[in-house]
């Protein structure tokens, strides 16, 4: 009785990388981009509110993320370029540019975090709204944008690790849009002998145009 071992198709074998490097690359996309869209609307919010009391009076202060802090906003911006150059570079560059994505995306976690509890964009507020430059605000509330905006930026770090991870599956620019490629060059057309400029070259050569 014989025995038929199974053997694995090759085509089969080949497919997997590539439907795991379209799949990563598809939500790397997703991410990165909804991660720098989240992380930007989020740094235009209000941050943090408060009251700031001058000769008895309280006037109603408010903090925008990007007053407390910018950089969550370069980061993203920096993160939306490194997820544009994953595919204008190869090998040891995108692991360069990958990381830089990641990097971009942890920044702005650890920028909004400390921003959430930050209190001086108020106090400078304060300062610059009663002209006394000790003036401080009272009755501080922070809003949750900056929360918000830690949750942009680790969608711009997952983006950055499936980069890390499985970039070297994903396409790259053609290559005949890189510098040094080698690209096909027109054929000089053969000259014709019976020009009058071919016959006068002919002549500068000590040849015989008429000659057989």
């Amino acid at each position: 009785m014989e025995y038929v071992t199974a053997v694995p198709h090759p085509r089969s074998e080949a497919t997997a990388p590539s439907r795991s490097g379209r799949r990563s690359l598809a939500v790397a996309l997703l991410c990165g981009a909804l991660g720098a869209a989240v992380t930007l609307l989020a740094t235009r919010q209000r941050w943090s509110e408060g009251t700031a009391t001058v000769a008895g009076g309280a006037f109603p202060l408010t903090a925008r993320g990007s007053d407390v802090t910018g950089v969550p906003a370069a980061l993203a911006i920096v993160g939306l370029a490194a997820l544009v150059a994953v595919f204008a570079v190869r090998r040891a560059g995108r692991l360069a540019v990958a990381a830089l994505l990641a990097l971009s995306g942890a920044g702005i976690v650890a920028a909004a975090f400390a921003g959430a509890s930050d209190s001086s964009a108020l106090d400078e507020e304060a300062a610059r709204t009663t002209g006394d430059t000790s003036a401080a605000v009272t009755a501080l509330a922070h809003t949750g944008w900056p929360y918000v905006a830690a949750a942009g930026g680790v969608l711009i770090l997952l983006a950055g690790l499936l980069a890390l991870r499985y970039g070297s599956l994903w396409p790259a620019m053609s290559g005949r849009y890189e510098r040094g490629s080698d690209r096909p060059r027109r054929k000089a057309a053969a000259a014709d002998p019976e020009r009058p400029e071919e016959i006068w070259k002919a002549l500068d050569r000590g040849e015989d145009p008429t000659g057989a």
